[in-house]
C-alpha cells in the first residue's frame, strides 16, 4: 500500500556538477551516482520528501515534487 502520495525526483543532468552534496545529505541512501557521475535517484520510493537534497543542491540542479494520489484526476 502506499502512502497516499508520490515523490518526483527531477535532476537537471546539465546543472548537476557532480559534487555528491545532495547524495550525501540524504538520510534514506535514495540518491547514488549514475554512470555519468551525475545525481540519480536510484531508490524513489524509499524518499521521504525532507527535501535536504534540493535544499543543499549549490546548483539547483534538484527538485523534489509531491503529488498526492488522485489529486491529478479531476
Amino acid at each position: 500500500m502506499g502512502k497516499g502520495k508520490t515523490i518526483k525526483h527531477l535532476i537537471d543532468k546539465e546543472w548537476c556538477k557532480g559534487c555528491g552534496i545532495c547524495i550525501h545529505f540524504c538520510p534514506k541512501n535514495v540518491l547514488e551516482f549514475d554512470e555519468h557521475e551525475k545525481a540519480k535517484a536510484v531508490r524513489p520510493e524509499d524518499c521521504i520528501a525532507c527535501k535536504l537534497c534540493e535544499l543543499r543542491c549549490p546548483d539547483l540542479a534538484i527538485q523534489i515534487i509531491e503529488d498526492q494520489e488522485g489529486e491529478n484526476e479531476r
